[in-house]
Order: structure tokens, then C-alpha cells, then sequence
């Protein structure tokens, strides 16, 4: 029986042998299907443009092949990416070794390399940010989920104490109440029709349902907290070059971060986007690396002491980045100062446009324009708003309103008038504007100009006569005969100015004055003190101007006790004399008409401002720096007028070095060897002919000096005989001859007296030179 069991039990230990095979068998092959199934394809970025033939013979080795390190790297990468698509198959594929311009795949670590440039501008982040966005262009990928009014109410008219009593109204009261009835149905829907074209139109400008929400992959740079001052993590868009918080809800999820070191995949859950990402990159639990040991940041444990130095461990390094295989970035002066490609760059927006324009690249100066629209369609302006640079004028900004047809012009400082703004609906005079000025650069501390067809206001600021406000009334246009040809205008007349000042306190209240007011066409000037501060009546007090004479030779001024009127608060004060009345009218009679001068003044101004700023705009001139070789006409004319004199230097100095024997070498006929009585015969020559023009000169100077000398004695003896008769001027103009003559013949006795010095120098300076030269040295060494 025992046996019998045995062979039994072989048999099945047999079938459940063969039965684990088989079933191991099936798993395995269960697993090599599952793994089959995974389709792991390459991300590349696809553009919607033709890509351009490239010659590859323009590139460097590193761009067009990998080295065994690259190879070796794109291995792990290629490893990495089998691992991750098996345990995480819900998942995009990693964005890790996309195809550079040459068709060569390299991976995206290796596409970053750091760069220092020689520009302020790109030391912070956001000045960076604003130049890559300015310098790139938006182009959507394809497919875009893999990256590669109110009623005016009317005021109740006042109420008068008698009037007339309306008729009684025999309407019924029952059909009074259904007419009210209609119109309150009829005006609910009006305001239901409204209510539903408002609602209609909010949704045609709500942007269309987006398919691809949430699949969209876009690339943006992740600024870390910690280094340079950086308080808090946050976003950059590279194509606007704004910043967002890593809580924005623009953000929907990370796949994956990398730099010039290392890559980490995102492991957190983006479910409810990325208002709850921890970007502490050395916690591997969250974000899982590539490379082990390079640049992996620390694990940030929060209430952790610091460990000493003894203690810390470094971690070996399995594997190093590769260097960068993408050549340095070089930015030219040029190429930094145009920015966008081809100097332009339009950026579209929901009611508006940007358009942004390297300097010098317009003639106007124009750097940036800003529309804005009022439909969706871009297609009814609403506002214009240019950015300027560089212009003579000093205009900085314009905005001009295409609904009300204002035009707003700001300058900066240094502009003549000291302007500032200018608000103004068409630029001829008298029309509506404002005009504010650098009030501190003005003499007369003018702040703001308001100028309407019949009235002006000015504004000024830190005067030492307390003025802070005039306000002027202009009448109409006098009639005055000019003639034709003249240029100056009519001015207006002017009815009424105002002049307030501010409280002197050196002065008591009762007598600073704190208003002016100059009745021009009623004959009358008013004064207005400022009161005391206990007090809430001020001071004042009405003269009346007296008659103008006919005659404009009498400038006296009659005085009557009834021109004057006087309000004062204290009663018991004294009533000022008549005398001071007199004074303090005649001191006003002048302030009015110093006052009328300084308003005609400010119209012309305004005249002058007007007329330069149309020329301005005709012509547009920019300014260019001095140090602008490229732009600056005048040092560009400098510069080779420089180069110019320079080649002249040494074009003399080529002459100065000239063979001074040739001349006498081709009277001998320019013998290849000297002898000794040639070179004596050279010699007596050269010594012979110097010698003689030496003569000659003097000679000259001496005949000129004699020539002089002999016109003077003549025009003295002219002189003594026509002394009696001569007019003061024909004396004036013979003194100014002799003055001239006398300062001539001095010059050339100087310039004989100094050849007479110098001539000897100059026949042994040539006589030595004759001894040095190397053709005659051995036959006149002896001599």
C-alpha cells in the first residue's frame, strides 16, 4: 500500500511541478503583451511653418553629432522614460530628448547653457524677462497638447411764493391709473429688452468653450526662492515677461522642471492645481530625479538644527551633466537696442493692440503704440496712446481720445517753456487746453495754464509775491487796422481779472490783500484782505478809476473822496487818510496795467508754444548721443575729418623725408657710385644752393620793408600838407593807416633779424647732414 502511495504521489508532484511552469510561462508571457502595448514615441516640437533648408556645414560638431557622454546620457534618459510610461501609463510622455535644428536629438538639460552678459539690463529677472519677450515670437503648437449709460435727473425748479394756480384737472382718476399702468409695462420691457441685449453681448464676447482645456502644454521658468534676494517662489511667462505667484489658478499642473544640472518629475497631485505644489526638489518622494548627485538641492525639513560641517557627508557623484553642446550667447550693441525681430513687434490682444518699435527704427522716435478698441473685432478705435524716445523736443507720451478728439502730449524736463503737458482738442489759439509746466524751472512760477475762447486761468506756485491764482475774462475782438503784411494777431479784449495770493504773515490780515479784482469794463478795482483767524468777515475795499484824459501827455490822476469805498470788520480802527487812498489807487492803476501786460504776454506764449510745437511735429528731429558713432552725423564727420589730417601728417612727413640730393644726382646724371670730387662737387652744390636762397629771402624781406617804409614817409608827407583841411574822419582813417603800416614794418624787421639768426644754424645744420649721409660720409670724413 505504502509503495502503491508513493507511486501515486510522484504523478501528482509531476502535474503540479508542470502546472507552476506553465503558469509562470503565462505570466511572463502576460507581461512581455502588457509591455508590447506601451508605444513610447519621441516629443518633438512641431511649428506651424516650413522649416528651412539648413546647411549643416554652418554648425560646429556639437551640434550636428553627440559625444559618447551625450550618448551615454540619452541612454539613462531613454531608461528612465521606459520606467516611468510602464508605472505611470495615465500620464504625458516626458518631455527629455527633443531634435535640435540640425535633426539630432540632445537632451534638454544640455539646451541650457549660463551665460554672463555685459548689459545692466539682464542682471535682474524682470529686465531679462523683458527683453526675451520682446525678442520672441509667438507661434502655437501643433499639436498644441505635445509640447515640442444713465438718465440724467433734473432739479426741481425753485418754488416761487406766489403763482398762478393751475386748472383743475377732470381727468378720471381710474383711467389716470391704467395709462400709468401701460407705461410702467411698456418701460419694464424696454428695460427687460436691454437687460437681454446686455446679456447677449457679454456672452458673443465671452471666448468660445476651449476643447483642449487643461491639455494645453506650455513651457514657463520657475524663478526658486533663496539666492539673490529672492523672498518667494514664483513664475515667468518667457512670452510676456510677467510674473505670476505659483498659487495663480492659470496654472493647472507640472509635468516635469529642469535646468542646467538636472531633471525632476513632478509626483504630486495636480488634481486641484498647483495652489498646493512644494517645490523642495530634494524630496524625492514629490519630485523624482534623473541624474543621482547632481545639483539635487537638499531635503528642506522644517524645525531641523543645522548639522556641522564634521558630520555632513557628500554624496558620490554617479554621473556628471554634460557640458552644453549650444555655442555662447553673444548679444551686439545692435542686436540689444533692436530687440524685437526686425526692429517691430505686434502683440494682439482682447480690445487691443501693442505695437512696439526699436529705437531710431521710425522718424518720429515712436518705441511703443498701445490701441485700445471698442468691439471685439478691433475694428472702431477707442484710444491711442505713443511712447517716444530720443526726440529734440522732449516728448515722452501722447494720448489721444478718438471719442472726444482729445489729445494729451507729456514732456520731460528740459523743454523750453518749461513745458510739461498739453491737453487740447485742435492746436490753433483761443480754443480749449491745458498746459502744465515744470513750475520750478520758470522764472514766474507758473504750474498750469486752462485756456478757453473767453476765458484763461493760471496757476502758480512758490512766488515771493504770494500770487498762487489768476483768472482772466476776455471780451471780444477789438478792430484794429493793421497792415496787410503784418504778423502780429489782434488781441482780445479784456474784461475782467482776478488775482488771489496767499497770507503773508510778516503782514497784519488787514492789510494783505488776498484777492485782486480788476473791473476793466466797469471802470472798478476791488480788494479783498485776508481775515483773522478769529474772525469770519474779512476786510475790503472798491475804488473807482477816474476818467481817462484825452490828452496822452497828462498823466496826473484826480482823486475824490467817492471813489473809494471802504468795509472795515473792526469798527474801531481809524479810516485810513485820503492821501494813502490816493497812493494805494495810483499803486493799483499800475498793477492793472502790469497785470494786463503779463496776461498778453501769456497769450503770446501760448502762440509761440503752439507755433514751435507745429514746426516740432513737421520736422521730428532725434537726439544721438555723441558716443553713437553708427547714428551721429557729426562724429561720424569728426571722426573722419580726424583720419583725414592724420593721412595729410603723413603724407608730410613722407615729403620731409625725401631725398634732398636727388635734384642735384639728376644734373649729374645720377651716377650709381660717387667719387670724391662728385662729392665734393655735391657738396659745394648743395651748400652753394642754400646759401643763395638764404640770400634771397633776406633780400626780400628786405625790399617789403623798404616798400613799407617808403609808403609811410609818403602818406606822412600827404599829411603835413592836408593837415589843415582834413576832417576827423580822414584823420580817424589816417591813423588807422599808420597804426597798420607801423605794425607791418615792426613784423618784418622781426622776421629779418630772426632769418639773419637762424641762417647760419641752418647752412652748418645742412653742412653736418651732408657729412652724415652715407653716400658722401667716406669722401667727406676728411674734409
Amino acid at each position: 500500500m505504502m509503495e502503491e502511495l508513493q507511486e501515486r504521489e510522484a504523478p501528482l508532484g509531476e502535474i503540479a511541478e508542470n502546472m507552476g511552469i506553465e503558469q509562470a510561462d503565462q505570466e511572463l508571457q502576460e507581461l512581455e503583451e502588457s509591455l508590447s502595448k506601451i508605444q513610447v514615441t519621441t516629443s518633438q516640437i512641431t511649428l506651424c511653418v516650413d522649416k528651412p533648408e539648413i546647411n549643416l556645414s554652418e554648425f560646429s560638431s556639437s551640434y550636428t553629432e553627440n559625444t559618447p557622454k551625450e550618448k551615454l546620457l540619452l541612454s539613462f534618459a531613454e531608461n528612465f522614460r521606459y520606467q516611468y510610461c510602464h508605472l505611470y501609463q495615465d500620464r504625458k510622455p516626458l518631455f527629455l530628448n527633443p531634435m535640435n535644428e540640425c535633426g539630432v536629438e540632445k537632451f534638454v538639460s544640455t539646451t541650457l547653457r549660463p551665460t554672463l552678459l555685459p548689459y545692466t539690463e539682464m542682471y535682474s529677472w524682470d529686465g531679462c524677462a523683458s527683453f526675451v519677450s520682446d525678442y520672441l515670437r509667438m507661434v502655437p503648437l501643433d499639436p498644441p497638447i505635445d509640447p515640442v449709460s444713465g438718465a440724467a435727473s433734473e432739479k426741481n425748479a425753485p418754488q416761487r411764493k406766489y403763482a398762478v394756480k393751475p386748472a383743475r384737472d377732470l381727468r378720471s382718476g381710474f383711467e389716470l391709473q391704467q395709462l400709468e399702468r401701460k407705461e410702467a409695462e411698456v418701460l419694464a420691457a424696454h428695460e427687460k429688452k436691454r437687460l437681454e441685449t446686455e446679456k447677449l453681448e457679454a456672452e458673443r464676447q465671452q471666448p468660445p468653450p476651449d476643447p483642449l482645456l487643461g491639455l494645453r502644454v506650455h513651457c514657463w521658468v520657475l524663478v526658486l526662492a533663496g539666492r539673490r534676494e529672492v523672498p518667494e517662489n514664483f513664475y515667468i511667462d518667457p512670452l510676456s515677461g510677467r510674473s505670476f505667484g505659483t498659487k495663480d489658478e492659470s496654472f493647472l499642473g507640472i509635468e516635469s522642471i529642469w535646468n542646467h544640472q538636472n531633471y525632476w518629475v513632478n509626483m504630486q497631485n495636480c488634481r486641484y492645481g498647483c495652489k498646493e505644489l512644494t517645490f523642495d526638489l530634494g524630496d524625492p518622494v514629490k519630485w523624482e530625479f534623473l541624474l543621482f548627485g547632481t545639483g539635487k538641492p537638499l531635503l528642506l525639513i522644517p524645525d531641523m538644527e543645522e548639522i556641522d560641517d564634521e558630520e555632513e557627508k557628500e554624496e558620490p557623484k554617479v554621473f556628471d551633466m554634460p557640458p552644453s553642446w549650444v555655442e555662447k550667447i553673444e548679444i551686439s550693441p545692435k542686436d540689444m537696442e533692436t530687440r524685437c525681430p526686425g526692429g517691430r513687434k505686434v502683440v494682439q490682444y482682447r480690445k487691443a493692440k501693442l505695437e512696439k518699435f526699436a529705437p531710431y527704427l521710425i522718424r518720429g522716435g515712436l518705441v511703443t503704440r498701445l490701441t485700445t478698441f471698442r468691439d471685439i473685432e478691433c475694428t472702431k478705435v477707442l484710444e491711442v496712446k505713443e511712447y517716444f524716445q530720443h526726440r529734440q523736443d522732449h516728448l515722452e507720451k501722447r494720448e489721444l481720445n478718438k471719442g472726444s478728439g482729445v489729445t494729451v502730449e507729456h514732456f520731460g524736463p528740459g523743454r523750453s517753456h518749461a513745458l510739461k503737458s498739453h491737453r487740447y482738442l485742435i492746436p490753433v489759439p483761443e480754443t480749449e487746453r491745458q498746459m502744465d509746466f515744470y513750475s520750478e524751472a520758470r522764472a514766474d512760477g507758473l504750474a498750469r495754464r486752462v485756456e478757453t475762447p473767453s476765458e484763461m486761468t493760471e496757476t502758480f506756485e512758490n512766488r515771493t509775491d504770494f500770487l498762487y491764482y489768476r483768472h482772466v475774462l476776455f471780451g471780444k475782438r477789438l478792430k484794429k487796422l493793421a497792415p496787410a503784411n503784418s504778423n502780429d494777431p489782434v488781441t482780445r479784449s479784456i474784461l475782467k481779472i482776478t488775482e488771489c495770493f496767499h497770507r503773508n504773515r510778516e503782514k497784519i490780515a488787514n492789510e494783505d490783500v488776498a484777492k485782486k479784482v480788476f473791473l476793466i469794463s466797469e471802470l472798478r478795482i476791488q480788494l479783498t484782505y485776508h481775515r483773522e483767524d478769529d474772525l469770519i468777515v474779512p476786510s475790503w475795499r472798491e475804488f473807482v478809476k477816474p476818467p481817462t484824459s484825452e490828452d496822452k501827455r497828462d498823466q496826473s490822476v484826480i482823486y475824490t473822496p467817492d471813489m473809494a469805498t471802504t468795509f472795515q470788520v473792526n469798527p474801531t480802527e481809524k479810516h485810513s487818510k485820503n492821501l494813502f487812498l490816493y497812493e494805494t489807487l495810483i499803486s493799483l492803476l499800475k498793477e492793472e496795467a502790469q497785470a494786463k501786460q503779463q496776461v498778453k504776454e501769456s497769450e503770446i506764449e501760448v502762440r509761440e508754444i503752439l507755433s514751435q510745437r507745429n514746426q516740432e511735429e513737421i520736422v521730428s528731429e532725434l537726439t544721438i548721443s555723441v558716443y553713437d558713432t553708427a547714428r551721429n552725423e557729426k562724429a561720424r564727420t569728426h571722426r573722419e575729418e580726424m583720419e583725414r589730417e592724420e593721412y595729410e601728417e603723413r603724407l608730410r612727413q613722407a615729403e620731409k623725408e625725401l631725398d634732398f640730393l636727388a635734384p642735384f644726382l639728376t644734373r649729374m646724371g645720377e651716377p650709381e657710385n660717387l667719387s670724391r670730387q662728385m662729392a665734393l662737387q655735391l657738396r659745394e652744390e648743395c651748400l652753394t644752393d642754400l646759401k643763395q636762397r638764404l640770400i634771397d629771402k633776406a633780400n626780400l624781406i628786405q625790399a617789403r620793408f623798404e616798400k613799407e617804409t617808403q609808403e609811410l614817409q609818403k602818406k606822412q608827407q600827404w599829411y603835413q600838407q592836408n593837415q589843415m583841411s582834413m576832417t576827423k574822419e580822414d584823420e580817424d582813417a589816417y591813423l588807422s593807416y599808420c597804426s597798420d603800416t607801423m605794425f607791418r614794418i615792426h613784423i618784418l624787421e622781426l622776421r629779418l633779424n630772426r632769418h639773419k639768426e637762424q641762417a647760419p644754424q641752418k647752412y652748418l645744420a645742412l653742412e653736418e647732414k651732408l657729412r652724415r649721409d652715407p653716400r658722401l660720409i667716406e669722401h667727406l670724413q676728411l674734409w
